[in-house]
């Protein structure tokens, strides 16, 4: 696997008022952003809907700069967009 060029990654990016932090290395590296813990209507932990979407529009972003993007979220919170080279 091509290794990403982290030069060409911003340490921290804001949308929408949500700041998400590169973390990770040169073959696996992702930004994340923590917000507030919500819960469905069947009691399953989800994202926040504004972090969501500020994590949709970075994989966006990332999408145009040349890279592939996936949005996901875990638990307490947390909004994750794993970075990969195209």
């Amino acid at each position: 696997m091509k290794k990403i060029d982290l030069n060409k990654l911003s340490e921290n990016v804001t949308i929408m008022g949500h700041t998400f932090e590169l973390k990770g290395d040169d073959e696996d590296c992702y930004y994340s952003c923590r917000g507030a813990m919500m819960y469905d209507d069947e009691h399953d932990e989800m994202p926040e809907p504004s972090l969501w979407e500020a994590a949709e529009r970075l994989e966006r972003y990332l999408e145009v700069d040349g890279f592939k993007a996936e949005a996901c979220h875990s638990e307490k919170g947390w909004v994750e967009v794993n970075v990969k080279n195209k």
